[in-house]
């Protein structure tokens, strides 16, 4: 989460003075509440010694619950009772002190985030991604240039950070370039980019990390859930609908740059810009014949890819097949799905190192080291919230709350008669308030995911169509709120074109954005889950057990 103290200093603009009463209240309460959290690590070590002193109190009282899993089922209770287990006495601490290294090494996004970053950090050390967004944006035709931008925008997001940093000021530039008002522009990529953050034709780094906390949740009322487990939740969990949903995006983030946000902004004026924009506007020109050569050679080495992909998957004694007897086609492949994040590397890396070759920008194999240690280095603070976050985690599984706290919750749900569907709806708008004010998707699903993924499990809901569900609430409010990590980034952007630009001006054009994705996007869940029937992925039931 990223401190923007300028946003409190910029004056709006004369045309953001009217826009006060509630909507004004509204963006200083949200912005005063974000500020009173504190750094995402300082919360989860702050939870952490928040469960060890509920443990005490819980063992102390004696907390338990009925165990509502039948018998045989694994994980089940000897006695049929769950009861909290302390962790302040001194078995608790000896368990504590052996297993502090062993639950940050165990985690299960840790490993799977870090392979995929590798090879995304090659294919961004070399320039290819850059290079390939440019293409599609810039070739892009007038009459579709905002489609391409939106959906270009929801793709980057397979590449992490480089949407947000490339894409959005590109796509300020080009409508410029074109005689539009490049605030659209920036405004249409935003959403793309943020609005649209989970949704992807391919697999990015966010499903592997969505996927092990999930796992890790998951696991407290069913063992079978482990990673490397036969439940475990795999990458590809939510990809069908992931997938449908990078459409459904781009329409709607369409309709509404053209609809609603160009008209609101109008024509553009450059007396309010900085100086300098023309000149910026130069270094983001069209791609070079190197870059179109190297883009050219990159795209072979991909099919090369999916050609021998496909050769070790199709046949049945191909090596991404399972040998054993299996009764579906995804049982067949569950090697190959379990592969996705090795795939993810390869599919970055070769790309990568062959664009950078024929452009020069990767000479020799310390290059490519270059560029996986520069990824690294920008995991740090990921790797520190993740030590924090692990052990949240390990605690909350240990003491038998989280298992308690869903079952009692669940419970509730079954009083209040909120078992079916609808559950989701007050579920995904609960994700869309908190991620207001803890903008980092995967600290927002791991203080949530062990709450709310076993309490949906109980009344008979899988982890996969759970975790599809907090996807749409995470994303949806991304662009509307100050404590997303890349907001002052792009208010900063915004600034070269209105020097007067406000904090709320920016919230404003990016709210019609928020609520149609949320509108569309809900629609489409419960359209595919619950009235077609359809797995969000590939064998992903959407039932609980």
């Amino acid at each position: 989460m990223s401190e923007t103290p300028e946003q409190k200093k910029s004056a709006p603009a004369d045309h953001d003075r009217p826009r006060t009463g509630l909507f004004s209240r509204f963006l200083d309460t949200v912005e005063w509440l974000g500020n009173l959290l504190p750094h995402p690590v300082t919360l989860f070590a702050l939870i952490c010694v928040g469960v060890l002193l509920l443990s005490g109190l819980a063992g102390a009282l004696d907390w338990q619950v009925e165990d509502p899993r039948p018998d045989g089922a694994r994980g089940r209770s000897e006695d049929g009772v769950i009861r909290a287990v302390s962790l302040l006495n001194p078995e608790g601490l000896r368990r504590i002190g052996m297993g502090l290294v062993t639950n940050f090494t165990s985690f299960a996004p840790l490993g799977t985030v870090l392979v995929a970053l590798l090879g995304v950090g090659v294919a961004e050390r070399s320039g290819l991604l850059g290079a390939a967004v440019r293409h599609l944006v810039l070739g892009a035709p007038r009459n579709l240039l905002t489609m391409v931008v939106v959906f270009a925008a929801v793709v980057s997001n397979t590449a992490s950070e480089m949407g947000y940093v490339v894409l959005i000021p590109l796509a300020a530039v080009v409508f410029h370039s074109v005689g539009r008002n490049p605030m659209v522009g920036l405004a249409a990529a935003f959403a793309g980019v943020s609005g649209g953050y989970s949704a992807n034709i391919l697999i990015g780094t966010v499903d592997p990390l969505l996927s092990g906390i999930t796992t890790e949740a998951a696991r407290l009322i069913d063992p079978s859930f482990a990673p490397g487990g036969e439940n475990e939740i795999l990458p590809t969990a939510n990809y069908f609908f992931m997938f449908v949903s990078t459409f459904m995006i781009t329409i709607v983030g369409t309709l509404v740059t053209t609809r609603i946000v160009e008209p609101k902004l109008g024509a553009y004026d450059p007396s309010r810009a900085e100086e300098g924009v023309e000149e910026a506007a130069k270094e983001m020109g069209a791609l070079t014949p190197e870059e179109r050569k190297g883009l050219k050679y990159a795209g072979i080495s991909v099919l090369v890819l999916v050609g021998l992909l496909l050769l070790t998957a199709l046949p049945e004694n191909g090596w991404f097949r399972d040998p054993g007897q299996n009764e579906t086609l995804v049982q067949d492949l569950r090697p190959l799905l379990r592969s996705v994040v090795a795939l993810i590397f390869v599919f970055f890396v070769i790309p990568g190192v062959v664009y950078g070759r024929v452009v020069g920008s990767i000479k020799n194999d310390r290059d490519v080291i270059d560029g996986m240690a520069k990824s690294m280095s920008s995991m740090g603070l990921y790797m520190v919230l993740v030590f924090f976050a692990a052990q949240f985690v390990a605690f909350f599984n240990w003491t038998n709350l989280g298992t308690i706290t869903a079952v009692t919750g669940a419970d509730l749900l079954r009083e209040w008669n909120l078992t079916g569907p609808l559950v989701f709806i007050p579920f995904i708008l609960m994700c869309c308030c908190v991620n207001l004010m803890l903008g980092s998707a995967s600290a927002q699903w791991a203080v949530t995911a062990p709450i709310f993924v076993p309490m949906l499990m109980s009344i008979g809901y899988s982890p996969q169509v759970i975790q599809a569900a907090y996807r749409i609430g995470d994303s949806t409010t991304n662009i509307i709120t100050p404590m997303m990590s890349y907001f002052g980034l792009i208010l900063a952007f915004a600034m070269r074109y209105d020097r007067k630009l406000g904090i709320g001006t920016l919230i404003s054009t990016m709210i019609p954005y928020s609520i149609a994705y949320l509108t569309a996007w809900i629609v489409l869940f419960y359209t595919w889950v619950f009235l077609l029937g359809w797995p969000v992925g590939p064998g992903t039931p959407t039932y609980y057990p």
